[in-house]
């Protein structure tokens, strides 16, 4: 049953992005670099936020509940500003890069559009938080043990998968219109971006109920997916091409800068 649980949780946490992965990324060597660095931004963006979120734990008083609280409030908050930041720095250097690519190379449009830039950094971003945010969880759900016997929720495993789906997710979509955003210099946007990572990241605080916090971070997650699909450039004509393949040139992995 361990092991049942363990790999159906996996499947449906990284399932859908390690789809995206391979048919639209895994081809091409400069979209996997630039997931690869994408992941990394993230990285260092949590190493320094729980620097600062463990610094201010071992000074402040560890008696008090309601400053704990406090801190760990301080600390989500701290790590999502900073998330948002290292995107921003990472949109700037991704610029830099695709115009020396551009000097570089022999053809006059660059190797890659800033809107594949956007798709696959977000994705970068996606796999590094959903691999920190649910790779204990599976590790405990692997065994020995059983949950809900002492009488908490069964569906904690299930719970946790589906919110790093999201979370894997939403960081794509996040990707998608913060870097549309700043290239058309809608600030509004990018407030919306970090406004709606926000509140995503404090729904957690909800669980164990987790339906008060997995409803509304899906609802977030469908009209963020329809702001990025019309951010890339997205119709509803070609939507409904694409769904019924006459046009292979709206696939990512057929997409040509222009």
């Amino acid at each position: 049953m361990t092991a049942a649980v363990f790999f159906g949780c996996t499947f449906i946490a990284f399932g859908p992005a390690i789809a995206l992965f391979l048919f639209t990324i895994a081809r091409d060597p400069l979209r996997v670099i630039f997931l690869i660095a994408g992941a990394f931004f993230w990285l260092v963006s949590l190493l320094l936020s729980s620097l600062v979120w463990f610094i201010s734990v071992q000074i402040s008083n560890k008696e008090s509940a309601a400053q704990q609280k406090g801190l760990l409030i301080f600390g989500v908050v701290l790590s999502v500003l900073l998330q948002e930041t290292f995107r921003f720095g990472y949109y700037k250097l991704l610029k830099k890069a695709n115009e020396g690519l551009l000097t570089l190379s022999q053809e006059e449009t660059m190797p890659i559009s800033i809107r594949q830039l956007a798709y696959v950094s977000g994705l970068g971003f996606g796999f590094m938080s959903g691999a920190f945010s649910v790779v204990n969880i599976l590790a405990d759900s692997v065994g020995p043990g059983t949950i809900g016997i002492h009488g908490d929720s069964q569906h904690y495993f299930l719970s946790s998968a589906f919110m790093t789906l999201a979370i894997i997710l939403l960081h794509m979509f996040w990707g998608v219109v913060f870097f549309d955003a700043c290239e058309k210099q809608r600030w509004w946007a990018v407030a919306a971006v970090v406004i709606s990572h926000l509140i995503v990241s404090c729904l957690t605080f909800q669980n164990p109920q987790y339906v008060t916090s997995l409803v509304p971070t899906y609802v977030i997650l469908f009209l963020m997916g329809i702001w990025a699909f019309y951010s890339a450039g997205g119709s509803l004509r070609n939507l409904k091409l694409c769904l019924t393949c006459k046009d292979k040139d709206f696939l990512l992995a057929n997409h040509r800068p222009r």
